[in-house]
């Protein structure tokens, strides 16, 4: 049967189905969205709750608990962790794959909805959820800045104006505003004059409540008009609040404005921003998980002109940071690499087959088949990323091996003279086999990674189903255009073909020399071939292995972390000394720096920063190196505030934001226990050279002003501890004790006592509680005061109390390594049984891709011996086939050895890519010796040294294709470039060291066996062999499994070859 007939005989009707294709490819390309990576991410959800002045015990036991308990019977849910700090519970839960995050979504809001009953009555607003991973950064950072206006003004502008605006936009999860001052009215009490009064905190919070009220109040409706009824019932200013009054003694009355000072202030005091060193309001843009970044940052960025339009002349609206920026840049420098690829592969097939006409049929074949394969990526709802366009990149050096060896076989038949159309026929009919046998056993290596599980296998499914898609449109390009073309453009060119290949043809004579040679001592040649295998197990065992390259995206996150008892103006000097001296290195073109507790940072004395590197070209040094820089810096200067730093990635798998990149966490149902033996492993993991800038979470010694109540004295004087509490928040909690409604905002009025009474434990003595008979007493007369040690946030994972230390990785270690170290430093601790320690994020996913690494290339070898083993009705020659396999994982891991690079999850891709790719070679190989054997009658040893040098040619410019594909990937330097070098390392040292151990074992393993069959089977000639391989010859000289019966043909060349390549 030739498939390749009809389309040969009706080139118009095969030309428009290629246009066709390559037509719905071209649109389906300009309607693929563009990405980082493919948008594999864990549904993942934060809740957070605000409970101004609460301590972090009270928010644990009051908030986060309560929460904890109803998220905790969720199905689906993968991971809980919270943290509760002063004022806020922030609780992340991370769901399985499977889970959509509309159902995920579902469930949190009906967690909440049940959990409300147990929750506190007097909070200020009830838990708010967001679908974002509060580990991701910000896809985009605005800042809003006025010489004119003030910063609770503008906070308001942005809080009602911008913020609503951007988070409407689909694929935008939260707006953080940081420094976020809205404004409000602050009643800042004199304690003392509120005594000499007679009146008491509880007092005046009573008397703001009842004079500030927002009913509805009905209306009138008579016979001819209706009426709406309506009243001053709202305190709208702080000039409204000062006429209030509290009481009336000896018939006057006591104003508010007499006993505090009332203020247009802002809701809370501790929040601040800079944009670079000056006060703005920050806007940070986070994105839902699974949402596409470009298009969701390009929503944002045709919005912003609409909202500057918005905002008064005098407010700037700029942008800071745009992660986009450096994704963008990623992608069309594998688009670069791309067409490079394509350039090279093709110029190669120039150079050995030295016809243009003969070039352009794969010219035109290599961009048909990537184009093609858009549309099916469209239809996967797959994006153009920098995996899929690797994955293209490595295809070009794939696809083309069809067409050269369709081509090679036509042109042959071409140069033995017969009419091009005759010569199409012919070859299309005898390669038709060997083509769909090598596209077929290609993507069979392919299965194993489009069967990965967990997020990792899910993002290399994309590139796995690109590749294997590209491959097969090559296949049916091969069959159909190929042939046409062949058919109308090939011209016999004489004996042209032998005078330009007299360069190759010196170099086969020298192969020829070196294959004599090692036939001669095939025992060596064995031990070679084994000492190959036991190399590559040693060098896989003894490798750095890793998980993803570190890319430099040209953004850097940082924490700041300030003595635990800094109070917020010191920590607001501290942030700007930091910024400073990050703004003074020369890579470093802005940042925006935020602090006080919020959603984001969850302790007063933790700052977060966003750093913008400049663009590539104009600095020398990667992200890594600047970071290294700037700590270098900050330990010269001597700050008493450590900045922890590190690069932002594409890849986020962690569910929580660390000080640094990679995470472990310690757990254990004893607090104190837990405390002290996190301690121990964090001074022991700080001793390791693998690890650098090893941080904890733990933060146990703020500065706490206890108060113990007397409750026998509080008994005798009528004061309750709700009584003492009420005082207390009302006095220091920046308490929310009314809202004031307009028509497009909600504020607060926030009672507190005076400034200079909050600066120190010593402003109790003037604190004053209601007791019996509608007095006050001093509180000092029913409680003691002691200073004590405190926790600043609880942290919680699984509703256990949990320490995360997270690490960066030393110089030139790698995460394996990094790994192994902190194992066996736990192990000398003798940590014990009540403590349980695991690695999350990326370093818990690199120690299940260290368990599936070996599976999978076991699994990928597996899969190609069961489809070898289909395709030739043979159990042994696929073991020849795969034999040559080990010489291809030698290369590879020497290449990355010798460059520097460790073994990570890019790199087994390579190598599983390399046992497609080398299998090949053997394939030529032994097909031919065993037609030979056959058909000629030629003992094994001639027949393979025949085969090997037909074959030198056809598999020479394979590999070279294949390698020149990858070449663009192991040099570039762009953007991006981190994540796709290892795989081009790989490739071309495999396929380098592969080509020339292959040439020289296969021959010799092929003899091995064939002595090992005369042995088993005890016949001897040409049947062994065949007996061996259970193959016969089809009348097209093709190998065929023994399934129909067959005349026996006349012997006759191979038609592959070209003239002149026999010695």
């Amino acid at each position: 049967m030739n498939l390749s007939r009809p389309f040969i005989l009706r080139p118009v009707a095969t030309s428009l189905l290629m246009l066709a294709l390559l037509l719905v490819g071209l649109i389906a390309m300009r309607l693929l969205p563009v990405s980082a990576l493919p948008e594999v991410e864990y549904p993942t959800i934060q809740i957070a709750t605000r409970y101004p002045g609460a301590s972090p015990e009270v928010t644990t036991s009051a908030i986060t608990a309560p929460l904890e308990r109803q998220f905790g019977q969720m199905p689906g849910l993968k991971r809980m962790s919270s943290t509760s700090g002063e004022g806020i519970s922030v609780i992340t839960l991370q769901f399985d794959l499977s889970l959509a995050m509309d159902v995920a979504e579902q469930q949190v809001q009906a967690a909440i909805s049940t959990a409300g009953s147990f929750l506190p009555q007097d909070l200020p607003m009830p838990p708010v959820y967001s679908k974002i991973n509060p580990a991701d950064a910000p896809i985009l950072t605005l800042a809003v800045s006025s010489n004119s206006q003030p910063l609770a003004r503008l906070a308001d502008l942005v809080d009602t104006r911008v913020a609503m605006k951007i988070s409407q936009l689909p694929g935008v999860g939260l707006v953080t505003i940081g420094g976020g001052l809205r404004p409000a009215v602050r009643v800042q009490v004199n304690p003392q004059a509120l005594a000499s009064a007679g009146l008491s905190l509880e007092d005046v919070r009573t008397a703001i409540a009842n004079a500030n009220v927002n009913m509805a109040k009905g209306s009138f409706d008579g016979p001819v008009k209706a009426t709406t009824l309506d009243a001053n019932d709202q305190l709208k200013s702080a000039e409204d609040y000062r006429k209030l009054t509290l009481a009336w003694r000896n018939g006057a009355p006591i104003r508010l404005g007499d006993v505090a000072a009332t203020v247009e202030g802002v809701e809370n005091t501790r929040l601040a921003a800079w944009a670079d060193k000056s006060p703005a309001v920050i806007i940070n843009i986070h994105r839902q998980p699974g949402a596409n970044v470009i298009e969701t940052a390009d929503r944002v960025r045709a919005l912003l002109p609409q909202l500057a339009d918005d905002l008064p002349t005098s407010v700037d609206l700029r942008l800071l940071t745009d992660r986009t920026t450096s994704i963008r840049a990623s992608v069309a420098d594998v688009q670069f690499e791309l067409v490079l690829a394509v350039a090279l592969v093709v110029g190669v097939i120039f150079l050995f087959l030295r016809s243009f006409t003969a070039t352009l049929i794969p010219a035109v074949a290599v961009p048909l088949s990537l184009v093609g394969t858009f549309a099916v990526m469209y239809a996967a709802g797959f994006s153009i990323n920098n995996l899929t366009l690797m994955a293209l990149t490595i295809a070009t050096g794939f696809v083309v091996d069809d067409a050269i060896v369709m081509i090679e076989n036509i042109s042959r038949h071409v140069e033995d003279g017969e009419t091009p159309l005759e010569a199409a026929l012919k070859g299309a009919k005898q390669i038709g086999f060997t083509i769909l046998s090598l596209t077929v056993s290609l993507i069979a290596v392919l299965i194993p990674l489009i069967f990965m599980g967990d997020v990792v296998g899910r993002l290399f499914r994309e590139f796995a189903i690109t590749l294997a898609v590209s491959i097969l449109i090559s296949a049916v390009v091969s069959l159909t255009l190929t042939p046409m073309m062949s058919a109308r453009l090939l011209r016999p060119t004489g004996h042209h073909h032998n005078r330009n290949g007299a360069f190759f043809q010196a170099i086969v004579d020298r192969y020829a020399a070196m294959l004599e040679w090692v036939l001669d001592r095939q025992g060596l040649t064995l031990l070679a071939a084994f000492g190959t295998l036991a190399l590559t197990v040693l060098l896989y065992l003894f490798i750095p292995k890793g998980f993803f390259p570190v890319q430099d995206t040209g953004l850097i996150q940082a924490i700041s972390d300030a003595p635990q008892d800094i109070s917020f103006p010191a920590m607001a000097e501290r942030q700007q000394t930091l910024a400073g001296i990050v703004l003074e290195d020369p890579a470093v073109d802005s940042l925006s720096s935020f602090i006080g507790v919020d959603g984001t940072n969850t302790t007063l004395n933790s700052g977060r920063m966003l750093i913008k590197l400049k663009p590539k070209e104009e600095r020398e040094i990667s992200a890594e190196e600047v970071i290294r820089r700037l700590q270098e810096r900050l330990e010269l200067r001597r700050v008493d505030t450590r900045l922890f730093m590190q690069p932002v990635q594409d890849l986020t798998i962690e569910d929580r934001a660390s000080r640094t990149q990679y995470q472990f966490s310690v757990e254990g149902a004893n607090e104190a226990q837990l405390a002290q033996w996190a301690t121990r492993l964090t001074d022991k993991l700080r001793t390791l050279p693998q690890l650098a800038d090893v941080a904890s979470d733990l933060q146990d010694q703020g500065a706490l002003a206890y108060v113990d109540i007397d409750r026998d004295s509080a008994g005798r004087l009528g004061v309750t501890p709700a009584a003492i509490d009420n005082a207390l928040y009302s006095a220091f909690g920046q308490r929310q004790v009314s809202n004031i409604f307009t028509q497009s905002a909600l504020y607060r009025v926030v009672l507190e006592v005076a400034p200079d009474f909050q600066q120190s434990p010593a402003s109790l003595e003037h604190i004053h509680v209601p007791a019996a008979g509608g007095r006050s007493v001093p509180l000092s007369s029913v409680a003691r005061i002691s200073d004590r040690r405190t926790m600043l946030a609880i942290n919680h994972i699984g509703q256990f109390p949990a320490v995360t230390l997270s690490f960066n990785l030393a110089p030139g270690v790698a995460l394996g390594d990094a790994v192994a170290a902190i194992r066996s430093a736990e192990a000398e601790l003798e940590v014990p049984r009540g403590i349980r320690s695991n690695f999350q994020g990326a370093a818990l996913a690199f120690q299940a891709s260290l368990d599936n690494t070996l599976l999978l290339i076991l699994a990928a070898v597996v899969t190609m011996y069961i489809v070898l083993g289909v395709l030739y009705e043979s159990t042994i020659h696929p073991v020849t086939i795969l034999s040559t396999l080990p010489s291809a994982g030698v290369g590879a891991l020497l290449a990355l050895l010798v460059s520097g690079h460790e073994l990570g999850m890019i790199g087994i891709i390579g190598i599983i890519l390399l046992i497609g790719i080398v299998k090949k070679n053997a394939i030529m190989m032994i097909d031919f010796a065993l037609e030979a054997e056959r058909e000629q009658g030629k003992t094994p040893r001639e027949a393979i040294f025949e085969a090997c040098l037909l074959r030198f040619r056809p598999i020479l410019m394979t590999t070279l294709a294949a390698l020149l594909g990858a070449l663009p990937l192991m040099l570039g330097d762009g953007d991006g470039s981190e994540l796709r070098r290892p795989l081009g390392i790989t490739m071309v040292g495999g396929l380098l060291l592969s080509q020339i151990l292959t040439i020289f074992t296969t021959p010799v393993i092929y003899l091995a066996f064939d002595r090992l069959a005369r042995r088993v089977g005890g016949v001897g000639g040409v049947g062994a062999a065949s007996a061996a391989h259970g193959l016969r010859s089809g009348t097209d000289g093709r190998l065929k499994p023994p399934l129909q019966p067959a005349p026996q043909p006349a012997p006759q060349q191979d038609l592959q070859t070209a003239e002149g390549e026999r010695p």
